[in-house]
């Protein structure tokens, strides 16, 4: 294997990185190693071309406190129910994995528009559903519960300015009931980075955080990044239940929305809390998303400053709040740009 191919691979991963590759290919010869940017999880992400064919190859980062011990289970089983790219290689104590890789088509070109898109999502989530369960780990509330507390331990903002965001939290944690004993296989990170688009089907990546979870997590994500109208909710959940969800069902959504539009509220806000503040936050005031991509086109925002990414944070935090719906994370920040564009 070339030196001059693994030389985008950081020293640390390389012995990693070879043998992964030497038992997908075999003696088949590597033309290209490439970094995949984009990614918010801190993996190594590579596209290989080798024999005539293109793979991801996939490296953990820095293991967190929160690392979940299944995602390579998960991965292989979604991988035989054919709502993962194919694997080819998995080492779990070596932490990598190889897969192929899918030349990706934009969303907003599926067959039949958005109406097609989110029969499709909630066919795929009901398929994935169905699928035998993958391993438990920390039930969502806890997750979100610990990360939030980290963020109000960053020093970000100023001591008081998310009590009461604090306080919402424990009252959601206190109505949440569900029975353990229906949790199903879930992804548990269903954004718009996530899914690829092939120019003929639908597949869900990135695994890292899959583990047996109560159903209406995946939903949750799913309604507030693919569903803008209340008309696409309806045809999403219908393809997802098969028939309209019951009043109870739904109070069950609206309350795990809330939990998910935190947590990734406490995403970017702890990204933003790798570098230093100078002076904490007394400023919860959010952009509209309309202004957010102005400021975008405009040159105010870099799409992939970490200020961008806490402006983004507090439009999370006004949704978690008001309930109203978040901005969505395309893939990346920068897509908002893209967007804002289309729509001038």
């Amino acid at each position: 294997m070339s030196g001059e191919h693994l030389s985008n691979i950081p020293m640390t991963h390389r012995e990693i990185a070879q043998a992964a590759l030497r038992a997908t290919v075999g003696s088949a010869t590597i033309d290209s190693i490439r970094p995949i940017p984009g990614g918010v999880s801190g993996a190594l992400v590579y596209r290989v071309t080798a024999g005539g064919r293109r793979y991801v190859l996939r490296m953990e980062g820095l293991a967190s406190p929160l690392r979940n011990p299944h995602q390579y289970t998960s991965m292989r089983i979604a991988a035989q129910a054919g709502i993962a790219p194919r694997l080819h290689h998995v080492d779990e104590v070596a932490r990598v994995a190889v897969m192929d890789f899918i030349v990706e088509q934009p969303l907003n070109t599926y067959p039949g528009g958005p109406h097609a898109l989110a029969q499709a999502l909630g066919d795929m989530l009901r398929r994935l559903q169905a699928t035998p369960r993958f391993g438990r780990f920390v039930e969502y509330p806890e997750i979100v519960a610990r990360l939030w507390a980290h963020v109000c331990r960053t020093n970000l903002f100023a001591p008081g300015v998310l009590d009461a965001h604090t306080q919402r939290l424990a009252d959601l944690r206190g109505a949440y009931t569900w029975n353990s004993d229906e949790a199903v296989s879930s992804h548990n990170d269903i954004l718009p980075r996530n899914l690829l688009f092939d120019g003929e089907r639908l597949w869900l990546v990135d695994w890292e955080s899959a583990y047996c979870n109560d159903p209406v997590v995946d939903m949750a994500t799913m309604l507030d990044n693919f569903a803008p109208s209340p008309e696409l909710e309806e045809v999403l959940l219908q393809a997802w239940l098969g028939h309209p969800p019951d009043r109870s069902l739904r109070d069950r959504l609206e309350l795990m929305r809330a939990l998910t539009r935190l947590f990734y509220a406490g995403v970017q806000f702890s990204a933003v809390a790798t570098a230093a503040r100078l002076v904490p936050d007394t400023d919860l005031s959010a952009p509209t998303l309309a202004e957010f991509q102005q400021a975008l086109r405009d040159g105010r925002l870099a799409p992939d400053a970490l200020e961008t990414r806490h402006l983004l944070g507090k439009m999370y935090l006004a949704a978690f709040f008001t309930g109203e719906k978040p901005p969505g994370l395309p893939p990346p920040i920068s897509a908002f740009q893209v967007m804002g564009t289309a729509e001038a």
